[in-house]
């Protein structure tokens, strides 16, 4: 059943429940039917048993009817004694009565109906109806019967007509069913075409979604949107690579630079020295690339690695500025932290004084003056401040200064532009957020908002 395809499927499940449509259908029918030519036998019966009940009465013979109220060969008519015996008969064989000795006795005080497999004279199921009638003071029993051969041929020609139009009823809504399964399905099959001829790279086209608003157009609509999804991960993809390979490039071609130009000639020992420091910075600078990819990669993944635990944000804030000191004073830069409230945040600390080393990093290398470390407690969250007094984001760079490989104006200490990507891969890790804004008197201010603990 499985492995047919949906069309058959449809089609036939909906053969089966029209099946079981027309079978109760027929049968409500042709029981509603029996029903009614039997109350209509026994109304005929009772208008019947009316006249000749008169007639008898009167002292007439049931056979000089000649038929105007018992047919021949489909009604009769019997009229009984007290005892059983036969007074008068219209019935095929008038010798024998057709009321037992126990139903004479109950028809004599009420009208009764009795159904025979078959009466005397006649091989036909037939249906009696006895009643008491009283004639020149004696009290008789009237019969009167009419076979149920009509009544017979009634059903036989209705179960005939069920049994030639209920499967050519079956057939023709299979047919019309399959017929609309198809056109239901038709949209779906479009798009499975459509989507067959969809690769990586023409990610670009879309299913056809049909104008119908129904449950395959939103399907359409769900896939096609999932497709622009993909499209835009993709692309995102392919610049990160792009990028990755150019930031990776640089410091490997300077790698390779240095180590053939300490392998061209021979030496001093400063020399060399001073060739493998310098190995060892690109080195280092190659490593912190790798890690920052790393850990960008776990956040599209969502598996950035959150060992949560309280921290002190003054105790955070100092040890960041203290491992930037000595920077400080080779730039004669001024390098503060402002005190402020006593916060303290559930997070993990490591990736926290990452993110603030990035941040002043960012500030050392693009801007310039005093340096400000702070925090402040703003609307249930703590936010971690770095100042500086340059000259701000530029206007064009502030909407993407977060975005990876984003760079503002050129500086002496270029870096790969993934430091205040890092910086939100961390906040968002956290349920926080990055910002970056111009100081109204003039400087860069970059912070992150963080849960209190």
């Amino acid at each position: 059943m499985n492995r047919l395809p949906i069309r058959l499927r449809l089609t036939l499940v909906f053969a089966i429940a029209m099946a079981i449509v027309l079978l109760l259908a027929g049968w409500l029918v042709y029981v509603r039917v029996s029903m009614n030519l039997d109350n209509a036998l026994d109304e005929q019966l009772r208008a019947r048993a009316q006249d000749v009940s008169a007639l008898v009465r009167r002292d007439g013979s049931l056979k000089s009817t000649s038929g105007a109220l018992v047919e021949h060969g489909e009604s009769f008519a019997e009229l009984l004694g007290s005892k059983g015996t036969i007074l008068d008969s219209t019935a095929p064989d008038g010798s024998k009565p057709l009321l037992s000795s126990l139903e004479l006795g109950e028809a004599q005080h009420r009208a009764v109906f009795f159904d025979r497999p078959a009466v005397p004279g006649l091989d036909e199921p037939a249906r009696l109806l006895a009643l008491p009638v009283v004639r020149d003071s004696r009290h008789l029993v009237l019969i009167v019967g009419a076979t149920r051969q009509n009544r017979a041929e009634t059903l036989r020609s209705l179960r005939n007509g069920f049994f030639i139009g209920g499967p050519l009823a079956l057939i023709l809504a299979s047919l019309a069913g399959y017929a609309l399964a198809g056109a239901a399905l038709r949209p779906i099959e479009a798009m499975r075409r459509r989507a067959a001829d969809i690769s990586a790279s023409s990610l670009d086209d879309r299913l056809p979604v049909p104008p119908t608003q129904d449950e395959v157009s939103r399907l359409g609509e769900t896939l096609n949107a999932m497709l622009t999804r993909i499209g835009d991960g993709l692309a995102r993809e392919r610049r990160f690579v792009a990028d990755a390979s150019h930031e990776l490039r640089t410091p490997l071609a300077l790698l390779k630079t240095e180590l053939e130009l300490a392998l061209r000639r021979a030496r001093t020992t400063e020399e060399l020295e001073a060739a493998i420091r310098a190995a060892a910075e690109d080195t280092e600078r190659l490593s912190r690339i790798a890690d920052d990819l790393l850990l960008l990669a776990r956040a599209e993944q969502g598996r950035v690695p959150i060992k949560r635990e309280p921290v002190d944000v003054a105790d955070v804030l100092e040890t960041v500025a203290e491992r930037f000191r000595p920077r400080a004073l080779l730039e004669q830069r001024d390098l503060s932290v402002a005190p402020g409230d006593p916060l303290v945040v559930k997070a993990d600390r490591v990736l926290v004084e990452q993110a603030l080393t990035n941040m002043v990093d960012n500030a050392f290398n693009h801007g310039a003056g005093r340096i400000t470390l702070t925090a402040d407690r703003r609307n249930g969250s703590a936010e971690l401040h770095v100042l500086d007094e340059g000259g701000g984001f530029a206007a064009d760079f502030l909407t993407r200064a977060f975005e990876r490989f984003s760079r503002g104006q050129k500086t002496s200490t270029d870096g790969s532009g993934l430091g205040l990507a890092i910086v939100e891969t961390i906040a968002n890790a956290h349920h926080g957020h990055a910002h970056a804004a111009n100081t109204n008197g003039g400087g860069a201010d970059v912070w992150i908002t963080l849960s209190l603990g």
